[in-house]
């Protein structure tokens, strides 16, 4: 009764238009009634417990690199190499599309961001060029989510404070998938393009690559000393955001000179209203998680699942087809926030590495930034390139299926993503 009483507070509250942070609250204090120890003391307490982690100041300090980036031209810069390396080949704007999306991705880990400044350099160019634009868009989208897979990733951060799992083993471990990632999109772009009549960028010479490559050199040493820092134990996940923050801000202004002292206040109210909305979400959560172990859902939920505990890849088959739904319709933050609480216990029952879990559980989430009807970096997606909403879920279709296919083979392979593992550990 109790797993009732909590699924019919928390989706009742959304689907009357909720916000998912304050359903979330409402959750905790219909669990408490029905419990018998309402008290708003837990509330309160909860939700400052909740926001105050040392580790969660790695999220406005990624945030605000990533607008750093964008504003100060190292995103554009990344583009720009990117095309003079792979423009010439037939579909090479899809193929500079996924590889700034690598680059850039091990540079913030915010998938909107990532896209719409992938999309806004990229759309009219390959609007131009004559290719399909909603698939375009599809490719872009599909593109951007690989961000919080790939180190720094602040899905990696959240899941790791609401499940207590290692974050820089998290981030090490999402390198391979995150790479699976982009070269599933590339194959299934290699394919759809052949139909295509597409105009080709003339090839550029070694001389305009090296200058292209020379004008982006600031922005692609990032990734190499942010994750070089982290694997080397020179700084901790939070100090590494700070000191991407503080690079980008340093390029931007004194490199690159694009970043004027007028832009910051933009760049930074920015940062910080993505941020409070994110901490909010997590205090929030905080609530309901606490309350979840209290009640002691995860027990009752592993009793109706107890057939499969002695079977983890069917466990985590079915785990992942509910991500996958649950993801149709909340956001990246929320799905972490609401189901780690709830999962975690019956994973470590059935011996599968909380990690490698992890891994798979945030990939699985962020899928769902481009599945409909919510699916965030659809909208995103479909506001930068002025393509309606209908026409980039057509278009992002395929690249969707590709990114499945990936999930499902970490779950049948674990070795993919331990092996690599074992060795960045």
């Amino acid at each position: 009764m109790t797993i009732v009483v909590f699924l019919a507070s928390l989706l009742g509250s959304m689907a009357i238009g909720t916000p998912v942070a304050f359903a979330l609250i409402f959750c905790g204090i219909v669990l408490m009634t029905y419990m018998g120890i309402f008290n708003t003391q837990i509330v309160a307490q909860n939700m400052i417990m909740g926001a105050d982690t040392f580790t969660l100041l790695a999220i406005p300090f990624f945030l605000l690199a990533g607008e750093l980036m964008n504003t100060g031209g190292l995103s554009k810069r990344i583009i720009d190499f990117a095309v003079s390396c792979v423009g010439h080949i037939r579909g090479g704007l899809g193929i500079v599309a996924v590889i700034a999306a690598v680059i850039m991705a091990s540079l913030s880990g915010s998938a909107a961001a990532d896209t719409a400044a992938l999309a806004a350099v990229l759309i009219p160019m390959m609007r131009d060029a004559g290719y399909n634009v909603p698939r375009a868009a599809g490719l872009m989208a599909s593109g951007g989510i690989i961000a919080p897979v790939i180190p720094p990733s602040i899905a990696f951060i959240i899941f790791g404070v609401a499940a207590n799992v290692s974050i820089i083993q998290l981030f090490m471990g999402g390198i391979v998938p995150g790479l699976m990632m982009a070269i599933a999109l590339l194959i299934t772009w290699n394919i759809l393009v052949r139909r295509e009549k597409v105009a080709v960028l003339p090839r550029q010479p070694a001389a305009a690559r090296l200058r292209a490559t020379a004008r982006a050199g600031w922005a692609l040493v990032m990734p190499l000393i942010v994750l070089g820092g982290i694997r080397f134990g020179v700084f901790t996940p939070t100090e590494a955001a700070v000191v991407a923050a503080v690079y980008a801000l340093f390029v931007g202004m004194v490199i690159y000179r694009e970043l004027k002292p007028r832009d910051l206040y933009g760049v930074l109210l920015r940062a910080a209203k993505t941020t409070s909305v994110v901490l909010f979400l997590v205090a929030s959560a905080l609530v309901s998680a606490w309350l979840i172990t209290s009640a002691n859902i995860p027990a009752e939920i592993g009793e109706l699942i107890q057939p499969l505990i002695d079977r983890p890849k069917l466990l985590l088959f079915v785990i992942m087809l509910l991500v996958l739904v649950v993801g149709t319709a909340l956001d990246l933050a929320p799905t972490i926030l609401i189901l780690s609480p709830v999962l975690m216990p019956i994973i470590k029952q059935a011996g599968i590495d909380p990690v490698y879990f992890g891994i798979l559980f945030v990939m699985n989430t962020c899928i769902g930034l481009i599945t409909p009807p919510v699916g965030i970096v659809l909208n995103v997606v479909s506001g930068v390139s002025r393509v309606p909403l209908g026409q980039v879920i057509g278009g992002v279709a395929p690249f969707l299926l590709a990114q499945v296919a990936v999930l499902f083979l970490l779950v049948m392979f674990p070795e993919l993503v331990l092996v690599p593992l074992s060795w960045l550990r």
